[in-house]
């Protein structure tokens, strides 16, 4: 390429916050600015050194604002020093805060929605020819998120959005009211999408929405995800199905006899408790009860043996006693959960919660949450051990262990999700490949297999990765032109918490 076309080569930088609704549509925005001529920036540049930084924000903590205006107040020298350098913000605060955000940091270039991610590289271009900022914040989605391009970050797993928005009115939430209510994709648009990511080699799917297993209210169809699910199976290549994350409320007899009688849906469900109050549930709007609660895990368990079930819990909601945590204690203690993603009680800005009488000392609540989580690893690694001696299949993933380069290991996902470090094999094991091991060792958050690897399975999910390092190995240079919208994906991780922000649905 010329000195010129070099010059004209633009860098890109995503930074998310939040949810793994977030982070899919992070993938959607890396799509679009690849697709209007943009380069993604190194891994290992320098802050404020990429031409475009974009933040995909998330609202439902306390200090997300904070946060915010802390990395762009850091950005403002660079890009007075770097003329030409954009600053975008979207997600669920641009959503919030609008205009604030433009007077409490003017040098940001665009503000977009939770609405209208496919118009950021159009917003930018318009900013850098108007030299002013662009707010363009739609109050309705204007076409569904998975029509625009992907740039996926998994060559083997990826993301399937099946829905997106909510109609449940949970009092600490304020995702509803950003995202809108709920808007389900047509089956076949779903199941279209999956069997071309698995033609590309992808070999593990997670459906994902904000309350996934109320698919289909949208439709007019009770038993749409069950029938999701059951097709899922259908598509040869795709070995294995997660979703997350499903609400009690939804939570069919239909759905776990699909998940029982589905062989690619995997072992594992992420079921979002809260508290264990009926009390607090009520307060938080939670349509159901501990009884309730469960029963779905007893028949969960009925059904799938092994099934590893994990949940989100929220310690200190306004109006919480000693009694009421007391029986998220309990719940805890009769679910047996593999792991929980657990949560001190924060405000919500436009939330109801944040305006509730009995808000709790924050010394209060950091007492209890550190008791629920010394019960929930104590019985993380119960669970865990009953794992010893069993052989599993893992899939190798890619950035899974921290310390596989000290150890000589490498990790990966079984079917039920845990983590699992293993003995490298001789033979070559890529990500997306699927090893035989047994486990020797379990410790509360992840499973070892310390002997040497049964079998290794090399994959078209494993061919995929290799295709794609390759291909990343070339140097890379693109003109910069005229933004393109609409265009068909490219066609080219898996799942743990909450669609709802911080796994808080």
């Amino acid at each position: 390429m010329s000195a010129e076309g070099e010059a004209a080569v633009k860098t890109y930088q995503v930074r998310t916050y939040g949810c793994q609704m977030n982070v899919h549509d992070s993938e959607r925005l890396s799509g679009l600015l690849e697709d209007a001529g943009y380069v993604r920036a190194p891994e290992d540049i320098g802050e404020g050194e990429a031409d475009v930084v974009v933040f995909n924000t998330c609202a439902v903590r306390e200090n997300a604002d904070n946060k915010l205006y802390g990395n762009l107040g850091r950005l403002a020298p660079m890009k007075a020093a770097r003329p030409g350098m954009q600053i975008a913000v979207g997600g669920c605060l641009a959503q919030k805060d609008r205009e604030t955000i433009v007077s409490k940091a003017p040098w940001v270039d665009v503000v977009f929605g939770t609405h209208n991610i496919g118009k950021l590289p159009v917003l930018l271009e318009r900013a850098r020819i108007a030299e002013e900022a662009q707010v363009e914040i739609a109050e309705s989605l204007e076409a569904f998120p998975s029509t625009l391009p992907t740039r996926r970050e998994s060559a083997y797993a990826a993301w399937v959005s099946i829905s997106v928005g909510c109609n449940n009115t949970c009092t600490f939430c304020i995702v509803p009211a950003l995202r809108g209510k709920e808007e389900d994709r047509r089956p076949g648009d779903i199941l279209a999408e999956i069997e071309a990511l698995v033609a590309e080699g992808v070999s593990e799917i997670t459906l994902l929405g904000q309350n996934v297993n109320a698919y289909g209210s949208d439709l007019g169809d009770r038993e749409a995800f069950s029938k999701l699910l059951r097709a899922c199976g259908t598509i040869e290549g795709l070995e294995r199905v997660r979703f997350t994350s499903p609400h009690p409320r939804d939570f069919t007899d239909d759905v776990i006899a699909a998940m029982a009688e589905t062989p690619n849906v995997m072992p594992q469900l992420h079921m979002p408790l809260q508290s264990g109050s009926d009390t607090i549930l009520k307060a938080m709007r939670r349509s159901y009860r501990q009884e309730r609660f469960l029963g779905i895990i007893e028949k969960v368990r009925a059904a799938i043996p092994h099934a590893a079930i994990s949940t989100d819990i929220i310690v200190g909601f306004p109006g919480e006693t000693e009694e009421d945590f007391e029986q998220t204690l309990h719940t805890v203690r009769e679910a047996r959960f593999t792991n929980a993603f657990t949560f001190q009680y924060s405000k919500r800005p436009g939330t109801p919660a944040a305006e509730m009488d009995g808000q709790i000392p924050k010394e209060v609540v950091q007492e209890r949450y550190m008791r629920l989580v010394a019960l929930q690893e104590e019985i993380s690694w119960e669970e865990n051990k009953k794992q010893v001696g069993r052989t599993l299949e893992v899939m190798v993933a890619e950035g899974e262990g921290r310390k596989d380069g000290e150890t000589h290991r490498l990790s990966g996902r079984a079917p039920d999700n845990r983590l699992v470090h293993f003995t490298k094999p001789e033979a070559e094991v890529r990500p997306g490949d699927v090893v035989t091991v047994e486990i020797t060792y379990a410790a509360p958050h992840h499973l070892l297999a310390e002997g040497p690897t049964t079998e290794v399975r090399r994959t078209r999910a494993g061919d995929a990765w290799e295709k794609r390092q390759a291909a990343q190995a070339k140097p890379q240079g693109v003109m910069l032109g005229i933004p393109t919208l609409g265009a068909p994906a490219p066609l080219p991780v898996a799942a743990g918490g909450s669609a709802c922000g911080s796994s808080t649905c």
